[in-house]
């Protein structure tokens, strides 16, 4: 689908909406549980179900999500989502007790999934020529990376301004304005049909295995990495997923046919990601406390504190990382974001307790906003580069996955670390204070590895040689015309 740029660019838009809105509530509703908990009568163990009912949901159907796309067509999947998404929005915000928030929670995670597992693959086919696709990708790469950040302060000032149902009612405006514009911008596609094969053995071990991981992970900070019902999640995740790569062999239209995963860098780019992700996720939800516990800042004081990341991410994806990857290839603008964000959490490992923000807290957050432009689209464009009209949407959900399982392994190993070490500080006497700051230390430390991980990942894995796509728009690059004249005048 080669449509003209001046349609291309506002069905972009109109994506990035949607991703922008599902990624906003995520970190909206982090903010508000305190005035939820009041208000419906959570326990401390059940309000943590206001954010995992959403998560098991979003990161269990991803993949699934993503084939639905290649088979009923992204848009009409997109739009579905966008309805669900926005329909449980008013469920939340009309909730009168535990069971009933919870469970409309786990509808937008449904309606999430099903909206964001296609974005990438749309805007693969939307942006066929490879400078144009590197420009879109950074700025939708920019609404993921910056989202969390504004929803942080959005959802306080929310929350405090008209309470915490208002953090789902203006979803409904925000979700009625994308479909109209889905409606409007993005072109009618047919899918390959369902009679091309769902496997429905498959579809079900994939989602009860990826729900059963996700299941397992977000209760270790409660539960713990050793006691039965992690191990059992674990042990349950295990067999359906085993289950699942059987019957991938086996069946004769398979949800993840190999060939997806022969595409050269893809299996690599997807690992590099899931490393990079865990780390970036433990550290926005780490830092946040640690501002607030160890440096004194209040809410709110956090919330703006994280404010010049997304500024240089914006920045950076939207102004460079494009023209960078154009120029120099997506691999290696990953392996020079991954060295910039190992220094910047080098850095965070030695914050002192009596730190400051300016002296010692802002530069490792610029260092990371150079960091998230540079790497988010870099990946991103690695784990989509093969991707074809018949896979696309099934890619698109395969990255989204591992972008969820990813965040969700960060962020319980690494505040499982920091609770840990700072219990085993008190234990030898420190004040509360350092011992909370030589837990989040460790944990800082351990994201510098997860971050090097990747970076050895992408340097031994990713292919070297760009591919033939890469190598014109290269030569296009240094003949000094415009990559997207070119491909707006295709």
């Amino acid at each position: 689908m080669n449509r003209p740029a001046q349609s291309r660019w506002p069905a972009l838009i109109v994506l990035c909406a949607g991703s922008l809105m599902i990624i906003l509530d995520g970190s909206v509703v982090s903010v508000a549980l305190p005035a939820v908990q009041r208000d419906l009568g959570f326990t401390a163990t059940g309000l943590a179900w206001v954010v995992n009912a959403y998560l098991v949901a979003f990161g269990g159907l991803l993949l699934l999500a993503g084939r639905l796309g290649d088979l009923l067509g992204r848009r009409r999947v997109f739009l579905a989502g966008i309805a669900l998404f926005t329909l449980a929005s008013l469920a939340c915000a009309a909730a009168t007790g535990p069971a009933l928030l919870v469970g409309a929670r786990f509808g937008q995670g449904v309606g999430g999934a099903l909206a964001m597992a296609v974005s990438l693959g749309m805007i693969v086919r939307l942006f066929p020529e490879p400078a144009e696709r590197a420009r879109a990708i950074a700025v939708f790469s920019f609404t993921g990376a910056a989202g969390a950040s504004i929803g942080t302060v959005a959802g306080g000032v929310l929350t405090e301004v008209a309470g915490w149902r208002s953090i789902f009612l203006i979803n409904l405006p925000i979700g009625v304005a994308i479909l109209v514009g889905a409606v409007r911008r993005l072109a009618t596609e047919r899918g390959i049909g369902l009679r091309a094969g769902l496997d429905l053995p498959g579809a079900l071990l994939a989602t009860a295995g990826l729900m059963a991981l996700v299941f397992g992970i977000v209760g270790t900070g409660e539960h713990g990495w050793t006691s039965p019902r992690t191990l059992g999640a674990a042990a349950l995740a295990a067999l359906l997923l085993g289950g699942f790569a059987v019957r991938q062999r086996v069946a004769s239209t398979p949800l993840l046919p190999p060939r997806v995963l022969r595409v050269p860098g893809l299996v690599a780019a997807n690992a590099a990601q899931l490393l990079m992700v865990a780390a970036f996720f433990g550290f926005q939800f780490l830092l946040a406390v640690e501002l607030q516990l160890v440096l004194g800042l209040d809410p709110a004081e956090t919330g703006w504190a994280f404010l010049p990341t997304p500024v240089v991410i914006a920045a950076v994806s939207l102004g460079l990382a494009g023209r960078l990857i154009a120029r120099w290839s997506a691999r290696t603008v990953l392996l020079v974001g991954l060295g910039l964000a190992a220094v910047g959490f080098l850095l965070l490992a030695r914050l002192p307790a009596d730190g400051g923000y300016l002296a010692d807290v802002l530069p490792s957050l610029l260092i990371f906003g150079v960091a998230g432009g540079l790497t988010l689209p870099a990946v991103t464009t690695l784990a989509m580069a093969g991707a074809t009209d018949v896979d696309a949407g099934l890619a698109s959900g395969l990255a989204n996955t591992t972008q969820q399982v990813g965040g969700a392994v960060g962020l319980a190993a690494l505040a499982t670390l920091a609770a840990a070490r700072a219990d085993g500080l008190r234990a030898d006497g420190w004040a509360e204070t350092a011992a909370l700051a030589g837990g989040y230390r460790l944990s800082f430390a351990v994201a510098t590895a997860l971050v090097i991980a990747a970076l050895l990942v992408a340097l031994t894995a990713l292919p070297r040689r760009p591919t033939d796509a890469d190598s014109s728009e290269r030569a296009t690059v240094d003949a000094g015309i415009d990559p997207s004249r070119s491909a707006a005048s295709g």
